[in-house]
Formats: C-alpha cells, structure tokens, sequence
C-alpha cells in the first residue's frame, strides 16, 4: 500500500519540499486541511509516522479524504484493525473505490464478513476499480454464482485486466459461447496473458485451424509457455524438422513436463545422439514416467551394454503397469538364471495400455476440458483419460457411413448396456461441444472410461501402439 499525497492540481499550499516545513506547520495550525495532510506526508517521508498520524488525523477531521485513507493504511501497518475499518470506511463512504477495496480486504479476510466485504467491492467495482470486479468475480465464482461472476470478469477485463479476460474466456468456454472464448483469449493475449494464447492455439487447432494454432502458440512461446514449446516440438515433429522439435521438446522438458522429456528422449534417438536420449529418457525416468523407464532400459542395453541398468529400469516401468517392461524384465531375468522372478513377471503382465494417437483436435479438446475443471484450485480431469475417451469413440465409430443410431450400432455389436454406451456418448458430446452440459465429474469419467475399455475389449481393438500408464502393482 502506498501513502497517498493528495490533490495537486490547484494546491492550498505549496508541495512540500525541503525547507517548506515551517509554512506548511503555520498553514497547518491555522486550520488548512490540506496543508495538513501535506505535513504529515512530509512527515512520513522523513520515517516519522508517528507525527504524520497526528497530523493525518487533524487534517481528516477538517474533512481531508486522503489523510483518512492514510490513517486507514497506518492503522493496517501498525495492526490496529478496528482502527483501520473507520478510517477506512470514512473513505469509502465518500466514493473512494481504493478505500473501499482496502476496506473490503480487511473485513474478507481479517473479519470474515462475506456480506459486507462483497458490499464494499461492488461499491468499488462500480466506481471503476478493476481489482475490485476481479475479486467480486472470483467471489462469484466461488459461491456457484456463474453469470454475476461472468459479468464482474467482463467489467474488470474491459477496464485492462488480462487475467480476468483469461478467466471470462473460460467461463464463456464452459458455456457454449464460442465467439465471447475467442474475444476475451485474444484480448488477454495482446495484454501478454501468455495462457491465454496458449488456450487460443487449443481452441483453434480444436476448431481445426491449424495455422492459426500455431501463430498463437509461437505467441505463447514467446513467454516461455512449456505447453506451447511442447506443441510447436509435436508440429516440427510432423514436418520431419528433428532439430527444430529436439528445441522445443527440450524447452518444452526443461521445465519438468515428463511427456516432453520422453519426446525429447525419442528426437534424440532420430537424430542418432545417445548420449542426449539417455539424459532424457533418464529424467522422465527418475519422475515416474513409465514410459521413459522401458526407454532408457532399452538404450541402457542396446546402447551402453548396461545389463543391470536396463533390468533396474524394467523393473520400475513394470511395476508402474508397463506391460512390454515385464516382458522384457522377465526375459531378462530368465537370461540371468532367475526363472522363478521370471515367471512372475511373464505369467502375470500388467495389461496393455490404450496408446493410440488421437486426431489433434481431439487432443486439444481433452486440454481445454482439463483446464476448464482444474481453475482455481478444481478437479481437473486428466488430459490422457479424455483423450482415449474421445479416441475410443473415434475408432469405434469410423467404420460407420450414417451415425443416425450409432449408439444402437454400438450397443448390438459390443452387447453393453445401453445406458452404459447412452453414458459415454453424453460425456462425449459434453466434451466437444463445452456448454451442452455440465462438465462430467471425476466420478464419472471413471465409468465411462471403463465402458470405453470394454468397448474396445469386446470388439476386439484393446491393444495399443506403446504401453504407458496402467495399474501399479507391488512385489
């Protein structure tokens, strides 16, 4: 908080400056309110508080609105709360929005009182503070009250406020309301919201805008924004530009995305360099990837001759649920005179994990999704369930000329439930076209990836490409 100094445009007296102390004091004593509150701001300046409050409080009592905000400031300095709430509300109850936002701050969160700290932000949000329909937003938000929270964010964005134009994009998002996203992402964007460009890039490529994906996602890079590395990593990729991609999948890597120190791992090996595969593979490893641990023990062997390296690495990916790792560990361990932990291994595989590329629109809708249900703090859904979620319909459906009934089509080929098949299609829909529903619950995607595993079980496509993922299981 910063004392404030007052009006300038046509003072009482002269600003105080160095050897204007004794006619702002004469000033002061004769009653000029205004030269009062200079005083003490010039009293302030010099670390003599304690002065300055006294002559805060003369110059507030003769009416000086800017010495009451002060005193409101240095009672919250000094911990005199009580103190702090009737200067401040003295303020406030003039129009003074930054007065009423401090005011609204301490009775939210010193007091608790929700009611009135909401009272006080509307004040000032209505009086032009952006903070304060940023906070009111947030409050809305938080209370389920979605359309006032919807407001208050478009109050504060259109006054420059680039994280509530991020935060109306969701909303919007959420809603259904495709051309307010588009309105709000771009405007956070040109304000350097390097989040919302990224979110833009995801909503183009959803909206099978490939081009227009990737100028936002260089945007968003431009920020150092380690998903839209990733991106521009997979797009060099598909264009067969190894180095280009290895630089931003190490970007992208650099900042503890595991996914990108796999890519980085694999572009490696395309380019022939080992030695930077095995530093990437090895990351992901030591982070838990899976599928980066059946990697690096691959290299470890074929590479490096390191036979108990690649069987340690088995090991950890296969007790994360890597089906090929505990085939390859059992083979190992068959080789190294230990049947019976071979055994184990080979009789009992973790099962094959659902790894098929995913059309990229998919992929970007399964993102959007993700982090609409992780704000603030939320349950976000997982960007890989809903991928193979929306995959599985993907291929279960190609061979399909008309999908008039393609739940009727599903339901006597697999012989599930209809409710269960019904279930996944709503889940679907709800994920591809935001706002037709309520975003489904954790609970929920957790019966439909299950209908969705099955689906492909019983029509006979539950293998996968590569293996990640799975359940983990203990020795």
């Amino acid at each position: 908080m910063a004392w404030r100094q007052g009006d300038v445009a046509l003072p009482a007296v002269p600003a105080p400056r160095v050897g204007d102390e004794a006619e702002l004091l004469m000033a002061a004593q004769a009653g000029d309110a205004q030269a009062a509150h200079r005083l003490g701001r010039l009293y302030a300046q010099r670390g003599d508080r304690l002065s300055a409050r006294q002559w805060w409080e003369r110059a507030a009592a003769g009416g000086n609105i800017d010495s009451a905000y002060n005193l409101g400031i240095w009672h919250e300095k000094h911990g005199s709360l009580d103190e702090a709430v009737t200067w401040y509300e003295l303020a406030a109850g003039t129009g003074d929005a930054e007065a009423a936002v401090n005011l609204a701050t301490l009775l939210l969160e010193q007091r608790g009182d929700y009611a009135m700290a909401r009272s006080w932000y509307e004040n000032a949000a209505r009086a032009g503070s952006r903070a304060a329909a940023r906070r009111l937003a947030l409050m809305c938000e938080d209370a389920g009250e979605i359309q006032a929270a919807r407001e208050w964010h478009r109050h504060a964005a259109a006054a420059g406020d680039a994280p509530s134009a991020h935060d109306a994009g969701f909303l919007a998002y959420s809603g259904g309301d495709e051309e307010e996203t588009v309105r709000w992402w771009e405007t956070a964007s040109r304000a350097g919201h390097a989040e919302s460009a990224y979110c833009l890039g995801l909503f183009l490529q959803a909206s099978r805008d490939p081009e227009g994906a990737e100028g936002y996602y260089r945007l968003a890079a431009k920020s150092e924004h380690p998903g839209a590395a990733s991106q521009l990593g997979a797009i060099a990729l598909s264009r067969r530009d190894l180095r280009t991609a290895r630089g931003w999948y190490e970007q992208a890597a650099g900042a503890g995305r595991l996914e990108d120190q796999r890519m980085a791992g694999f572009v490696c090996v395309e380019l022939n360099d080992a030695q930077g595969a095995s530093h990437w593979f090895g990351r992901g490893a030591a982070g838990g990837d899976a599928e980066s641990a059946f990697n690096f023990a691959l290299l470890l062997i074929a590479e490096f001759g390191d036979l108990g390296g690649g069987q340690h690495w088995f090991r950890q990916a296969a007790l994360a649920g890597h089906h090929r790792a505990a085939v390859e560990l059992g083979g190992l361990l068959t080789a190294a005179g230990k049947p019976a932990e071979a055994e184990e291994w080979l009789a009992d595989p973790p099962p094959p994990a659902w790894d098929r590329p995913a059309e990229p629109e998919l992929v970007a809708r399964a993102e959007l999704a993700a982090a609409a249900t992780g704000r603030r703090g939320g349950h976000g859904l997982s960007v890989t369930e809903l991928t193979e979620i929306l995959g599985t319909w993907d291929l279960m459906t190609r061979p399909l000329l008309d999908h008039a009934d393609v739940i009727g089509w599903l339901v006597s080929r697999s012989g599930l439930h209809a409710s269960a098949v019904e279930h996944l299609a709503s889940v679907r829909g709800t994920l591809l076209r935001p706002g037709s529903g309520p975003w489904p619950s954790p609970g929920e995607i957790e019966h439909v990836l299950a209908t969705a595993r099955e689906l492909r079980r019983r029509l006979g496509t539950a293998g996968a490409a590569r293996d990640g993922g799975g359940s983990a299981r203990r020795r």
